[in-house]
Formats: structure tokens, C-alpha cells, sequence
């Protein structure tokens, strides 16, 4: 697409991740984003049927452009998404629906985009100290996978958002207990990835092995079970399961930051943590983020913030990218 061309309008925006399918409609580009509706996506047996259930719901035709953000990699014309059963071909999207413009990205890769645009009230600081303005910023959030990008400035007084799989790298472990959740994680997966803990799966996970290791019956079968337990009955597996994830998401969120350099600060999304609300600012995350040997005082300095957008600003992100931004 021609960066300096405006893509037709209005124009539909999805955010599609492991379990909700969220979609939104724009007039043109810059317009308030309308309509906003979340469906889940195990009701629908591919993406092209819910957005006709949107579409449909809406009263209107498909537009003449759209911008889907879908938690997957975007290496070819061919989707197959990692935590979910979609597949789709992005030509035969295009045509079925008529769109003029398709435009795939990782979808946070979208929420990258947004940071700039998400207002301060819907920000909640985690420490550190002030962000630097010209600095690279780095974003994770632990849902139904593990997101992973950032933003680096492009010297331009502009942003360039990472596209990666960041939540798929080795996770290491930093005490006996995690040692016994990551072999566990081994025998079961075969790897360790950062995913398989800071996920919702990854916290059923943990939860089992923990209380697999210490001979207690794990009644929790969800991730919402799971933090119930921890956060309203204090369950001891389950209170250190969510623990755990917490304290490894942290490790992530601080290795991101020394690899990008990130003195504009961390931002961290996803379903879980909002939902955790204040209990996560006093969880492990913030003392793991920080503990990094001799770069300890470097980190410490930095910024993290949890977002608390009721909608998920992944869609103004899709916005961005149909306008070449």
C-alpha cells in the first residue's frame, strides 16, 4: 500500500486474540472509532464468519478497507493462528469481503502504535522513575498467549513498532520452585517458553505442577479458577502459581528493556494483569524487572506502566497502521 494514499472509507478494525474477537467501525481515517462489540471467538468457526455476524449486527455492507490486528505472526498470505483454530488465506479474505485495502498486522504490533495515543487516565504506574521522551518503549502483555513488541523512534519524531514473537523465547528460572514448573513445562511441551507460564494456560500449568510436587489435589481447572483461588480464598499453590507468573513476566518486561534500550519505559497489556488490579503492583513483577546483576540501577530508573483502557487500544493501532503510520 502507498503510505502517502488514503485507503477508502469507512473502514472495519478487528483486534483478533486467542479468545475475543473485537471489531470496530470508522468513518474515515482519524474518525472516532464506533461500534465497538467483542465476540468470542470459539462461537464462530473461522474469522470470516464473525465479521459477517458483525457486519450483520451492524445493519451495514462490508467497507471498502480493513485493518485486522490478530495475535498471530504475519509471514505470508496464509494465517494459522497459534492459540486459537483460525485459518484463513489473506487474498480470499480480501475478495470475499471486497475490501480494496487489507491490511494484517500482529496485534501488538497494534497496541505498539497506540501507546502514544493511550490518555494518562488510563495508565496505572508501576514504579521507576521518569520516562525519557526520545527513547525506545517497550510493551508486553500476558492474556491468552504472551505479547511482545516495542516502539523505537525513527529519528524523524515518529515511531517504529516491532513486529516479533518475543513471548516465545526460553524462559529461564531463578529459584528451585520455578525450576520444578519449567521441567514440568519441558515434560509436557517440550520447551519452556516465556508463554507457558505468563499466559492463561500458563498459570493452570504452573498451578498443576505446583501442586502436583506437593501432593495436593489442583481442583482450579481455569485461569480465572486459578486467581480466584490465589486472590480470594488464598489457596497456597495457586497464590504462588500467580506469583510465579507475575516474577517471570517481570524477567521478560526487563530483558525487553536492556535489549531495546527502552528509557521511554515498559507498558504492560494483555487480559490478566489489568484484571489483577492493584494487587499486581505488589506482586514480584516490579523486583524481577529489576534484577539484572549490575544494570539493577538502570532499570530501576525506568518507567513501567499497567493499561487499564476499557477498550483495547490494539484498534486504534489497526487505525494507524491502514493510514501507513
Amino acid at each position: 500500500m502507498n503510505p502517502t494514499a488514503s485507503p477508502p472509507c469507512p473502514r472495519l478494525l478487528a483486534d483478533i486474540g486467542g479468545t475475543n474477537a473485537r471489531f470496530a467501525w470508522q468513518e474515515c481515517a482519524g474518525a472516532p472509532l464506533t461500534d465497538i462489540r467483542v465476540l468470542l471467538g470459539a462461537d464462530f468457526p473461522t474469522l470470516q464468519q464473525a465479521i459477517h455476524r458483525y457486519l450483520a449486527d451492524l445493519g451495514r455492507p462490508a467497507p471498502g478497507a480493513a485493518a485486522i490486528a490478530i495475535a498471530n505472526p504475519i509471514t505470508g498470505d496464509q494465517i494459522r493462528m497459534t492459540n486459537h483454530h483460525w485459518a484463513f488465506s489473506q487474498p480470499a479474505v480480501k475478495a470475499e469481503f471486497g475490501f480494496a485495502t487489507l491490511r494484517l498486522l500482529n496485534d501488538f504490533t497494534a497496541l505498539a502504535l497506540a501507546l502514544p495515543d493511550v490518555p494518562g487516565h488510563e495508565l496505572r504506574r508501576v514504579g521507576g522513575g521518569v520516562a525519557q521522551a526520545d527513547a525506545a518503549i517497550g510493551l508486553v502483555g500476558a492474556g491468552t498467549g504472551l505479547g511482545v513488541s516495542g516502539l523505537v523512534p525513527d529519528g524523524f519524531g515518529g515511531w517504529v513498532p516491532l513486529e516479533g514473537e518475543g513471548g516465545h523465547v526460553t524462559l529461564p528460572a531463578a529459584t528451585v520452585r520455578e525450576r520444578l514448573v519449567m521441567d514440568g513445562l519441558v515434560r509436557r511441551y517440550g520447551h519452556a517458553s516465556a508463554e507457558r507460564v505468563c499466559s492463561g494456560q500458563g498459570l493452570v500449568d504452573s498451578f498443576q505442577l505446583l501442586c502436583e510436587a506437593d501432593g495436593v489435589t489442583a481442583q482450579a481447572a481455569t485461569a480465572a479458577e486459578v486467581s480466584d483461588a490465589a486472590l480470594q480464598a488464598g489457596h497456597p499453590q495457586a497464590l504462588e502459581a500467580l506469583n510465579l507468573l507475575c516474577a517471570q513476566l517481570g524477567s521478560v518486561a526487563g530483558n525487553l528493556a536492556l535489549t531495546l534500550g527502552a528509557r521511554g519505559g515498559v507498558y504492560v497489556g494483555g487480559g490478566i494483569v489489568p484484571r489483577l488490579g492493584i494487587w499486581f503492583d505488589t506482586s514480584p513483577f516490579r523486583e524481577r524487572f529489576e534484577a539484572k546483576g549490575r544494570f539493577q540501577s538502570y532499570l530501576a530508573a525506568l518507567p513501567v506502566w499497567v493499561i487499564t483502557s476499557p477498550q483495547s487500544p490494539a484498534l486504534l493501532g489497526a487505525a494507524r497502521a491502514l493510514n501507513g503510520r
